[in-house]
């Protein structure tokens, strides 16, 4: 029995004896949608096949598990793991008398465990393929053969995969992360505000800790920064990859460290109490995100993420049916940024296999079934408010307009806003006919957020206060155009639109 045979055993067998007593959480959806490469005619094609991976299980004494696997050069490391983690931390590893401190060390230790158990699985594969290379210089009539072997065992034991996995115990969170997908946060607070929190932070070259990490291990900072990449790869932590794994000194940027600068040791974020908590959880494969950061740019992907499965929410009566519209979404506006032929087309010839997996926290569902929103980008502009007819307060809200990537009708967003953990914005538009709202004038995460006869009542009241004219007899600016004009102009090229927006005009 060949080594192929013997893992693909070994996985079946994990399969059928640690993951099918398992129930599926029902309070979780996952869409999924392939990679695919545009071509001249706009058409797209899958490039291979998916290499992401899932899963989403409730365990006993009130544990929930629910993970998002990004796979490169093959699905062998995703499935692997995604199966094999579950059985590390669902068969009794977790009671309920562990502390923070239990919780955060067996998941650790559930991530080493999962990936010395697959270098097992291609040992004798790797032997193999150190013996075959070891003759190929011995010129003979079986070296034809041997590098047909060796190309083999090399499709064998290629491969790697990124993680994020969410751990409910105790009614807390925790978020262990290896590498390059995302988890967002979304809490709705008593008072009707939400906020929206990204846990923890890629790894990458980008990440300042990564790179310290990276250099005390005698590694060239600035070279890495430079690069980006490493052996294909822009994260600097993943599971499984034998290349940088072992043979780390044969990769120019790798081979001055002391020890293995490539490891999948997971960062565990501080458990969230998710008492009391309304929202939502969402984990997202790097595809996804990259999907979404090329048609729009970085800087409001999680804010259009949030917005979008808001939007979803408000009208899908099922989860599955929630996340596949989201994916849908995300991916129809990466094919029409592309058709479009605009600034940031060149960055959308292409994106990678996406999933996004949904895990509701006392959230209700819509009645009925509807058909997926259209896509559109977010553009907000700022209005003057205040919740009390009589204060004088300045505060300033954020009103997101969605407009159609395409052709439609123009809405107001939904009544979830958000902020990110750092106190950046996020508007979250999607649906009308509601109204979002983002306060700014503080210094914390809160948003605040109103129904469509709110936002009525804002116009009203804001019409109802003595406003003087100035000198030249002119009514001081009630919206802010701002920030519209210059992301519309950015994203259409329009000149007037960029110019109008530094001195605070829109076109004419």
């Amino acid at each position: 029995m060949n080594t192929k045979t013997i893992e693909l055993g070994y996985i079946s067998t994990i399969h059928q004896s640690w993951t099918d007593d398992l129930p599926l959480c029902q309070m979780c959806g996952v869409g999924t949608a392939p990679n695919c490469t545009y071509g001249p005619d706009g058409k797209d094609t899958q490039s291979h096949p998916n290499e992401d991976g899932h899963f989403r299980f409730r365990g006993e004494e009130g544990c929930f598990l629910y993970g998002v696997f990004n796979g490169f050069d093959g699905s062998r490391v995703s499935s692997f793991v995604s199966q094999c983690l579950t059985a590390e931390l669902l068969l009794g590893q977790l009671k309920s008398t562990h502390t923070d401190s239990d919780v955060r060390r067996i998941l650790s230790q559930a991530f080493d465990v999962v990936e010395k158990s697959y270098f097992e699985t291609i040992g004798d594969a790797l032997a193999e393929k150190a013996t075959i290379i070891s003759q190929l210089p011995e010129l003979s009539p079986q070296s034809q053969k041997l590098s047909e072997r060796l190309k083999d065992l090399e499709q064998e034991v290629s491969g790697g995969a990124t993680a994020v996995v969410a751990l409910i115990h105790n009614n807390k969170l925790y978020i262990a992360n290896v590498g390059t997908n995302r988890a967002l946060l979304c809490k709705s607070t008593s008072d009707g505000q939400n906020q929206v929190i990204q846990i923890g932070r890629p790894h990458t070259t980008e990440n300042e800790d990564e790179l310290q990490r990276l250099a005390g291990l005698g590694l060239d900072v600035s070279g890495l920064r430079q690069a980006a990449l490493i052996a294909g790869q822009s994260s600097t932590r993943r599971i499984g990859d034998y290349r940088v794994k072992y043979n780390y000194t044969d990769i120019d940027l790798l081979s001055a460290a002391k020890n293995k600068p490539i490891i999948a040791e997971p960062e565990i974020q501080a458990s969230q109490s998710l008492e009391g908590v309304t929202g939502f959880l969402l984990l997202m494969s790097e595809g996804l995100i990259k999907a979404l950061e090329s048609a729009h740019g970085p800087e409001q992907a999680n804010q259009e993420m949030v917005a979008m499965v808001a939007a979803e929410l408000a009208q899908q009566g099922s989860l599955e049916a929630v996340a596949q519209s989201v994916v849908e979404r995300v991916k129809r506006l990466h094919h029409d940024v592309y058709a479009s032929g605009r600034q940031r087309a060149s960055h959308c010839s292409r994106h990678e296999d996406m999933t996004l997996l949904i895990r509701t926290l006392n959230y209700t569902l819509a009645d009925g079934a509807l058909t997926p929103t259209q896509g559109g980008r977010i553009y907000p502009v700022s209005v003057p408010y205040s919740n009390c007819p009589s204060s004088t307060s300045k505060t300033s809200v954020t009103l997101s307009l969605v407009m159609p990537s395409q052709g439609g009708t123009l809405t107001n967003g939904t009544n979830t806003a958000s902020t990110l953990e750092e106190g950046t914005p996020t508007h979250t538009p999607g649906q009308s006919p509601t109204t979002t709202l983002h306060s700014t004038n503080n210094q914390t995460t809160q948003s605040s957020s109103s129904s469509s006869g709110d936002g009525g009542s804002l116009f009203r009241q804001r019409g109802s206060q003595a406003v003087q004219p100035d000198e030249t007899g002119r009514v001081p600016p009630y919206v802010d155009f701002t920030q519209f004009y210059r992301l519309w102009g950015s994203d259409h090229g329009d000149f007037l639109g960029t110019q109008g927006a530094s001195a605070g005009l829109g076109p004419q």
